[in-house]
């Protein structure tokens, strides 16, 4: 014959396992989200790298660049930020050019033309 009472703990004891698996499952779900979100938030293309794909970008040869690590978005995500230009008389600039490269992927976000 079964006893109740210890049956009735065992399955209160089979309950508690069970929430113990799904709060492990959702701990290492958020576990994986957030290890997701910092690997994007890395900075993996060096600022040579990122002159390189500024300049492939523009149709001019710069003799003036300035490189500039920022970081947009919700999510801060890293961009450099690199100015290409040619100086013109009185602090202008005969050709100018701002080349956003992301800094973990490396793929050219934005080009801003200015003349």
């Amino acid at each position: 014959m079964i006893d109740a009472p210890a049956l009735h703990r065992a399955q209160r004891r089979g309950r508690l396992d069970r929430r113990a698996v799904v709060l492990l499952v959702g701990l290492f779900v958020l576990t994986v989200g957030v290890s997701r979100s910092c690997q994007q938030s890395q900075v993996r293309i060096t600022k040579e790298q990122a002159i390189a794909s500024a300049r492939a970008r523009v149709d001019f040869a710069p003799r003036r660049t300035q490189v500039r690590l920022v970081r947009q978005g919700l999510n801060a995500r890293p961009y450099w930020a690199v100015s290409l230009s040619v100086p013109g008389p009185d602090d202008t600039f005969r050709r100018l050019a701002t080349v956003r490269v992301d800094a973990n992927t490396g793929k050219v976000a934005a080009v801003t033309p200015a003349r």
